[in-house]
């Protein structure tokens, strides 16, 4: 694979912003917690259905006193719509009681200790750090990962090689921008099964228009 220059991934980046003007967080939150709450709802479900479960959900339960203690039975009902709301369920007591216990009511900062809590593994714990801290990090999620090979970014096989790739090649300053672009390209533009290559102006770059099958996203499950 031709690794793209400085100049190559300046230009791709600067033709996304073209596009995507507006891309940012799609989560509704305000707080670091609200955040960590919205994002572990997040797997395996949209934006758009985490922000109408979370608009009533943080009615009910909104700090993490409120999650560590809280009726079982009812944050089961109020998650419902986001899928696998038992599992959900025992994450965000579990991580709002290590919250509570072990860092003082607060979210960690600190990657590894956010690492620590039930729930939360890179892709969260990168879009906390990025969101939430204003970190330089890259969350790889499902749109990240399949655009990232597309565009010849990376060749990685897991998420985990795909975000060190990034890390690598895209600018520290600029690393938190090119999440969102990546995610709103492949949302809108590059899809997995129908990618509108035609009107796509980042043809010039993409090695997925010459070798589809090899550089397409294989069924896999991306961490959270």
């Amino acid at each position: 694979m031709h690794q793209k220059t400085a100049a190559e991934i300046d230009e791709i980046l600067r033709r996304l912003a073209a596009r995507f003007p507006d891309a940012g967080c799609a989560l509704d939150f305000a707080n670091p917690f609200q955040l960590l709450v919205a994002v572990i709802l997040s797997a395996q479900c949209t934006d758009v259905r985490v922000n109408a479960v979370t608009k009533e959900l943080f009615k009910v339960y909104a700090a993490p006193a409120d999650f560590a203690f809280c009726d079982r039975a009812r944050l089961e009902a109020l998650i419902y719509p986001c899928g696998f709301y038992k599992n959900k369920a025992e994450s965000l007591i579990s991580s709002s009681r290590d919250i509570l216990e072990k860092f003082g009511g607060a979210v960690p900062e600190d990657y590894d200790s956010l690492l620590s809590l039930r729930g939360v593994g890179r892709k969260t714990a990168n879009v906390v750090s990025a969101e939430a801290f204003k970190r330089p990090a890259i969350a790889v999620d499902t749109h990240v990962f399949r655009v990232s090979r597309r565009l010849g970014l990376s060749e990685g096989e897991t998420p985990e090689r795909v975000e060190r790739d990034l890390m690598r090649v895209i600018p520290r300053d600029r690393r938190r921008d090119a999440h969102h672009l990546l995610i709103f390209h492949g949302r809108y533009r590059c899809k997995s099964q129908r990618p509108l290559c035609g009107e796509c102006d980042l043809a010039p770059y993409c090695v997925y228009l010459s070798t589809p099958a090899k550089h397409d996203l294989k069924k896999r499950k991306t961490p959270v």
